[in-house]
């Protein structure tokens, strides 16, 4: 349990995730939920503050997300962020009128009233915020100041200080918001009066702790991938139960050169684990036979690794949980009120091993963003090379290859992504990145090695900067690091004689290529 605990209500921002990460980098713990969730369960939180979101909608539709007014009789600290500041002020007895342009993008605030939202705030009479919103506060709620202003918005901020109510028009949360996380901070600790009690070293001990509460001496089997969510989730449960925790190791026959290797031999050499291997690699590629789309490659890999692991996991006798690296992110999306996302493409993982398999769900992982998981790893001691792996999708290089997946294809997708990882590591640049590979393309063009022509293959390389994934952008490398990649796949790698390099960013592309 979570002396410190903030309660985010999700109005349906793109931003709502950034703002939870704010204030977990603050020392606060905080969750979102949506913002009809059951309010027993908001109580049964026992939130110390309370956070209303952004939203796309208008607090004058009808129909739209609403707030509950039992929120704000529990007398804990608020702050509303954009449509959460409209809805404060609309439920409040304000005034919220339907602006003539959409306001979006950076815009001068300037601070009123001393509002300790902006002690310590740089410029905070000429403050550079962002904006995303179409309607406006025209009036405020008896007992509301105005507390900043812009040159197209009089009420760009509002405060009772006497209830602890504060609200902006822009978004803190957001990078582009200068002393976006001071402002936040002061929230927490000026208005909440929160102590930073949320850290890591915090977080592994208490989770260490209720895994031994929750699992006992029953047996957890767990579907180990190499990649840094699974590793510490087995590493942790590992702790916990010692060897009652049973890892399995699929190889589909989709793996990077040497990646089997590497899991197995450290995890189980250097921290005692306990894996089983399981040569797989035959059966995934015979049932991926003539199989060119995407998506059909995506869901036999998922049934055939829910078929193998679901065989593997039945050998062992008195499993009673199934543990999982699942993170907050997914929490967060399962619980959305805007329901699932669109399917862009399925990842598959082993959600739907639970029913299948009977077993209870043991997931050590499910309160962590990314970036928290990173941290988490180092307080366990894993080594660097672990803990920066780059991610790596389940369906593996199966989505690296455009088109039908043959060992002949592998093993030049092998050889050319090897060399990325390994010019990427030598030049440091392996680390400044969120993710590099190589991608074999589904045709075949002209080339000349020495005297004679060649028709071969091409190879592109995906390197992408991002903090998240939601978005990403394609990584400016030195020229020299590109010319020696391109140069060592066409020499080194049988049966290339092309490399291009991918410069779209996501959206509109996404980082994979399938």
């Amino acid at each position: 349990m979570h002396d410190n605990r903030v309660l985010i209500l999700d109005f349906g921002s793109q931003f709502t995730q950034l703002i939870a990460r704010r204030v977990r980098e603050a020392g606060v713990y905080s969750e979102i939920h949506p913002f009809n969730v059951d309010p027993e369960r908001v109580k049964a939180f026992k939130p110390s503050a309370l956070i209303l979101s952004g939203g796309p909608s208008s607090v004058l539709e009808a129909g739209c997300p609403d707030l509950d007014m039992q929120y704000l009789e529990m007398g804990v600290p608020v702050l509303g962020i954009c449509y959460g500041m409209q809805m404060l002020a609309h439920k409040l007895g304000g005034k919220v009128v339907s602006s003539t342009d959409r306001e979006y993008g950076r815009a001068q605030f300037s601070a009123q009233n001393d509002c300790v939202l902006f002690d310590g705030v740089k410029d905070s009479a000429d403050l550079t915020v962002w904006m995303s919103h179409g309607d406006r506060v025209e009036g405020l709620p008896e007992g509301f100041l105005p507390m900043g202003k812009t040159s197209t918005i009089t009420f760009g901020a509002m405060g009772n200080p006497e209830r602890k109510i504060y609200a902006l028009q822009f978004h803190p949360e957001v990078a582009h918001t200068a002393d976006g996380s001071l402002i936040i901070q002061n929230f927490l600790f000026k208005v909440a009066g929160l102590k930073p009690t949320w850290s890591m070293a915090s977080f592994v001990d208490t989770c260490i702790a209720d895994l031994k509460k929750q699992v006992g001496d029953a047996k957890v089997v767990l579907g180990l991938s190499g990649g840094i969510d699974s590793t510490v989730a087995a590493v942790l449960l590992h702790r916990a139960i010692g060897k009652n925790l049973h890892c399995i190791f699929v190889d589909n026959g989709l793996l990077r050169m040497g990646e089997k290797e590497e899991v197995i031999g450290f995890l189980a050499e250097h921290f005692d684990l306990n894996v089983k291997f399981v040569d797989a690699a035959a059966e995934f590629l015979n049932d991926l036979k003539g199989v060119e789309d995407p998506e059909k490659k995506r869901k036999i890999i998922g049934h055939k690794f829910i078929e193998v692991f679901d065989r593997e996991a039945k050998a062992i006798e008195g499993v009673r949980f199934l543990g999982q690296g699942t993170l907050y992110p997914d929490v967060i999306e399962s619980e959305s009120f805007k329901g699932p996302s669109a399917v862009i493409k399925s990842h598959h993982n082993v959600g739907g091993l639970p029913e299948k398999m009977n077993l209870k769900l043991v997931e050590p992982l499910r309160e962590l963003f990314k970036d928290e998981v990173r941290r988490a790893a180092y307080e366990l001691g894993l080594p660097e090379h672990i803990i920066w792996r780059q991610p790596f999708p389940g369906p593996g290089l199966s989505i690296r290859i455009i088109g039908e997946v043959t060992e002949e294809r592998l093993g030049v997708l092998r050889l050319a992504d090897r060399i990325v990882q390994n010019e990427m590591v030598a030049s440091d640049w392996y680390r400044k990145v969120w993710q590099g590979f190589a991608v074999l393309l589904p045709l075949k063009t002209v080339g000349v090695m020495g005297d004679d022509r060649t028709y071969e293959n091409v190879i592109a390389l995906r390197i992408v900067d991002s903090l998240d994934a939601m978005t990403a952008d394609w990584s400016r490398l030195p020229s020299e690091l590109l010319a020696r990649m391109s140069n060592r796949i066409i020499n080194e790698v049988k049966g290339v004689n092309r490399v291009v390099l991918d410069i779209s960013s996501k959206p509109p592309s996404t980082i994979e290529w399938e």
